[in-house]
């Protein structure tokens, strides 16, 4: 899996922010339900599966894969694919290439990565997808650019990941992400993805929305009142948010977006 990139160094500006990702999502798959709690839903899986129109000799790549979320339903349900799970977290690749073996699914693999050069060669994917994770990307435009060059021509690229409130100026919900000290960088609108993509010749294709209960440990989200006090209370209702002894909840509402390689 060659590549011509430009190497480890391209990651030296960004080695904290990629270390607090990967440390923070260790301890979130230690932690197992509770992680699955914030990741989990069935019927938005159904309709990603639905959305992305696979078809058999594709070679797919999910970016950033955390357990295999996305990985494993498309493996199996499309045994003529080739499915590649990239991460920065290496226990999780390990447990799902156990998984892999285990289940027998022989088209499904997991590679490890520095968090912002991919180790794979040009034009290499006919689909790259990605869940709950651009939002964690310190260089965007990098990533983008890295995004484009693996992808082959007429290739697609699927983003799934949190949105701010359309009255969200103020991007309150940044504030409230950044609390759990895991890396988040911020959410972006459907504009600004699409602003963002055509930089990199990737044109807008079709999308859908969905919404996701988002919740958080109040110990482990030091200075939450702080960012509540912060902003104004209408904003911060918009995002339904509940309180209990020991957790907050929020809902984002989600931008699922297919762009395809001009």
């Amino acid at each position: 899996m060659n590549r011509s990139g430009t190497g480890s160094s391209s990651t030296d500006g960004y080695k904290g922010s990629i270390d607090q990702t990967r440390k923070r999502f260790e301890e979130s798959f230690a932690a197992g339900d509770f992680y699955d709690r914030q990741i989990k839903d069935f019927s938005h899986l159904e309709r990603i599966l639905k959305f992305i129109e696979i078809r058999d000799g594709m070679r797919i790549l999910d970016l950033v894969c955390g357990r295999g979320y996305l990985s494993f339903p498309i493996a199996v349900d499309h045994p003529g694919c080739e499915v590649i799970g990239l991460d920065i977290v290496s226990e999780a690749l390990s447990v799902n290439r156990r998984r892999a073996r285990e289940e027998k699914i022989v088209n499904l693999s997991f590679v490890s990565y520095d968090g912002m050069d991919f180790p794979f060669a040009s034009c290499t994917f006919d689909w790259i997808l990605s869940r709950y994770a651009l939002h964690h990307f310190p260089d965007i435009d990098r990533s983008m650019e890295e995004i484009r060059r693996c992808l082959k021509e007429r290739g697609r690229l699927f983003i799934s990941d949190p949105c701010p409130n359309d009255c969200d100026g103020e991007r309150f919900v940044d504030d409230y992400m950044r609390l759990k000290k895991d890396g988040h960088i911020r959410f972006y609108t459907k504009n600004e993805w699409t602003l963002l993509c055509s930089r990199h010749r990737l044109h807008f294709i079709k999308g859908f929305e969905n919404t996701i209960l988002f919740p958080g440990k109040k110990d482990a989200s030091v200075g939450w009142e702080e960012v509540l006090g912060k902003h104004d209370m209408s904003l911060i209702e918009s995002y339904g948010l509940t309180e209990t002894e020991t957790e907050l909840y929020i809902t984002e509402r989600v931008n699922n977006l297919v762009f395809g390689k001009e």
